[in-house]
């Protein structure tokens, strides 16, 4: 070939920075879109809030997910906007038959499970001195006995690869005033994983907690308005709520196995309020 007749190799041209890792952010995405693909989950508190923001991003990225919840329009209403890959199951978490008929609805239509997201919960406010064994058995029933419920009656379905995540909250490592109950049942179930973590050894599922902070969910506009929401907000380091999208995406990471070695851990989604 003459002098001046060849042409640049592809490695020869010049790449800006954003042309290198446009390739690799296309693959990330992609990655992120698939990466729950053929999964089945359930997702318990599954109509509103953290529950219906974690079902809506299960099956962005591939998973086929069972909601349930004890409210029939709240679940309907989920169904109609999350589309064809959701079911909807109701019942109480602290009903054993309830979630007998919820995982038979799962081995039925499914056969088996990966995903179990204990998410619902019960939290309200009594001070030291007005608790009232109502009060605690109400918080107690849905926060620990249906989670370990929850856990429990799912784990025929589970195998290796399977990932639990229950929800804890920033207020089982803080304290504060009148949250004595709820704080306590969320103390409890982040030492459910702990333990669950040495009860799964060599099954291959993995259990870990997942604690937000104070999450703009419709319960929280509410019962606290705009005014309280801000307030609320401004005790984070990062000066607002969180959203149920964010609580959402951490998640789906526990989820999936990106997180393949972590068991028994806790991922803190609450603006920085209980870490410093």
């Amino acid at each position: 070939m003459g002098v001046g007749t060849s042409q640049p190799t592809v490695s020869s041209i010049p790449q800006t920075p954003g042309a290198i890792c446009a390739p690799i952010r296309f693959a990330r995405k992609m990655h992120d879109m698939n990466r729950l693909s053929g999964k089945t989950a359930v997702i318990t508190g599954g109509a509103t809030g953290i529950g219906r923001a974690a079902a809506r991003r299960f099956i962005e990225e591939g998973a086929f997910v069972f909601i349930f919840g004890r409210r029939q329009a709240a679940l309907d209403a989920a169904v109609a906007e999350l589309g064809p890959n959701a079911r909807a199951v109701k019942g109480s978490v602290s009903d054993p038959a309830d979630l007998d008929r919820l995982y038979e609805a799962v081995k039925a239509e499914r056969g088996s499970l990966d995903i179990v997201f204990a998410n619902a919960g019960v939290g309200s406010q009594l001070r030291l001195g007005e608790i009232t064994a109502e009060h605690i058995n109400e918080t107690f029933d849905t926060n620990v006995k249906g989670t370990i419920l929850t856990v429990q009656r799912a784990l025929p379905l589970m195998g290796k690869g399977g990932s639990i995540i229950l929800t804890g909250s920033s207020a089982g490592t803080t304290g504060a005033p009148a949250f004595t109950v709820y704080s306590a049942s969320k103390a409890a179930v982040r030492n459910l994983a702990r333990t669950w973590a040495e009860d799964l050894k060599g099954t291959g599922i993995r259990v870990n907690v997942l604690s937000p902070g104070a999450t703009a969910t419709e319960l929280a506009r509410e019962a606290l308005g705009e005014e309280g929401m801000s307030a609320y907000g401004s005790m984070t380091p990062l000066q607002r709520m969180g959203d149920p999208s964010e609580i959402a995406a951490a998640a789906a990471f526990l989820a999936s196995s990106d997180s393949s070695f972590m068991t028994a851990s806790e991922v803190a989604v609450d603006g920085g309020l209980a870490q410093l």
